[in-house]
């Protein structure tokens, strides 16, 4: 079982603080053990390769799997992407309010936290395919623009199988124009340089936490080894909906959110603030 939030909890020091506000990022490894990353890995093959299911969640295909451009022999082997199991599955809601995911999204966002999303990055061996350069908050109704993943690896995730790529301290630009492209969202490339990207690869356990404004990318599996992820994504609870409707594919589940005039978030810990997110 995957122990949920308690009283201890991994701690930054420091200069993590002042790393993760300079840079938009931090990498922190062995938030889980390996146990417990096994547990996350078999459930999540339950649903890909197996008999469990849930009418609940929202299961997205490689594009070029759904329009027939690309063959795989077993269905799971072309699922993108699989949303709201924090919400519906025990093991990964135990991982949403892990006392050491939580904790360090504490230190950084402060006690009072909602969910806005999680939401599997699966990239399977030699079909999963990139996803290109761009932020998050553009994608969505909250402000301020300052919400704080935590991209953890349920694989490891390496320069083969399609780890992270990130723009140090690019979330200081405030939100970038971006464009649409072939199966994508993602900044017009003249807004920034690739020369200047930093690639994080992590072992599975670790976590890369960031913030909704850094540019970051995976590129695509060129490995014959799995790589899946998940990104849960925690704002303040006095963060605000804007009303503006998420576009291109990141909140697919997130109207199915909206009732009497707003979305019902996933509530992680503390107070919820009347006007704000609830």
């Amino acid at each position: 079982m995957i122990s949920p939030r308690g009283k201890d909890f991994m701690q930054l020091t420091p200069q993590q603080l002042v790393d993760y506000v300079r840079d938009g990022y931090l990498a922190v490894e062995g938030l889980l053990d390996g146990h417990e990353v096994v547990a996350l890995r078999n459930r999540l093959e339950e649903y890909t390769h197996g008999d469990r299911s849930c009418r609940q969640i929202v299961i997205t295909m490689e594009p070029r799997v759904e329009r027939g451009e690309l063959h795989v022999d077993y269905p799971g082997d072309g699922i993108r992407k699989i949303d709201e199991l924090v919400e519906h599955d025990d093991l990964y809601r135990a991982l949403g309010l892990h006392q050491n995911i939580v904790g360090v999204i504490e230190q950084i966002l402060g006690p009072d936290l909602k969910m806005f999303r999680n939401s599997l990055l699966l990239k399977p061996p030699s079909v999963g395919s990139q996803k290109g350069m761009h932020q998050d908050s553009p994608y969505w109704p909250i402000e301020p623009m300052a919400l704080c993943s935590c991209w953890f690896a349920i694989d490891d995730a390496t320069l083969e199988n399609g780890c992270m790529g990130v723009l140090p301290g690019g979330h200081k630009r405030g939100p970038l124009p971006h464009e649409s492209v072939t199966d994508d969202f993602v900044i017009e490339p003249s807004a920034y340089n690739m020369d200047k990207m930093k690639m994080a690869p992590l072992k599975a356990g670790g976590g890369l936490f960031f913030h909704s404004l850094l540019p970051h990318h995976t590129a695509p599996n060129r490995s014959d080894k799995w790589r899946r992820a998940i990104a849960l994504s925690y704002m303040s609870a006095r963060s605000l909906f804007t009303g503006v409707e998420p576009q291109h594919g990141f909140g697919e589940s997130h109207d199915s959110k909206l009732s009497n005039g707003g979305p019902q978030y996933f509530h992680v810990q503390g107070k919820t603030y009347p006007g704000h997110v609830r």
